[in-house]
């Protein structure tokens, strides 16, 4: 169990069908039109592995709290971390909509442009070796960082990145799945 950051396939995010997003997607393209934007359909997957998003938002986020608190303004801290579906739109704000998620009772919408742009400052802070991390798939960014070459590669490169594992974790996720969303036009939620 736990609490996993996937991305969102077009036909899950329109379906009506339990686990579909239908509602939340017909929520969102309404106050898309509001503000004047058109409508957002979701890219189509992949086909393969490369396509999907998954990642295990288990390590301590207290060090990533405390970067996050330290180096970004409240409104950037709530832009990258206060979301609960990323979009790959620019938004000039975040969107609420009155729709519960698993875990809240609104959900609300970001844009991963945005949330790109905050996550690398925080890993050009850090100085993340983006090179030798996984760039997405699943569990990739999971594994490497808690059962495999990320304690190599923090021993051969060390930097402020190193010396705390599990907040060089969450800035890698971030930044990864904004990534993911922009180049296959998806969202991404916490399942």
């Amino acid at each position: 169990m736990g609490v996993y950051l996937v991305s969102v396939d077009a036909r899950e995010w329109l379906g009506r069908h339990e686990g579909g997003h239908g509602d939340l997607a017909a929520a969102l393209n309404e106050e898309l039109r509001r503000r004047g934007q058109p409508a957002y359909r979701p890219g189509e997957p992949a086909g393969d592995a490369r396509g999907w998003f998954e990642e295990k938002m288990s390590p301590s986020m207290d060090g990533f709290a405390a970067l996050c608190r330290a180096r970004l303004t409240r409104a950037e801290e709530e832009t990258l971390c206060g979301w609960s579906v990323l979009v790959p739109l620019f938004l000039e704000r975040e969107i609420e909509l009155p729709i519960g998620t698993a875990y809240s009772d609104e959900t609300l919408v970001a844009g991963a442009p945005q949330v790109l742009a905050i996550a690398e400052r925080l890993a050009a802070v850090l100085g993340l070796p983006l090179d030798a991390i996984p760039a997405a798939g699943n569990l990739e960014l999971t594994l490497w960082f808690l059962d495999g070459a990320g304690r190599e590669v923090a021993a051969a490169r060390p930097g402020p990145w190193a010396e705390d594992l599990d907040t060089a974790f969450y800035v890698a996720v971030y930044l990864r799945a904004a990534q993911h969303s922009l180049r296959h036009g998806c969202p991404m939620v916490y399942s």
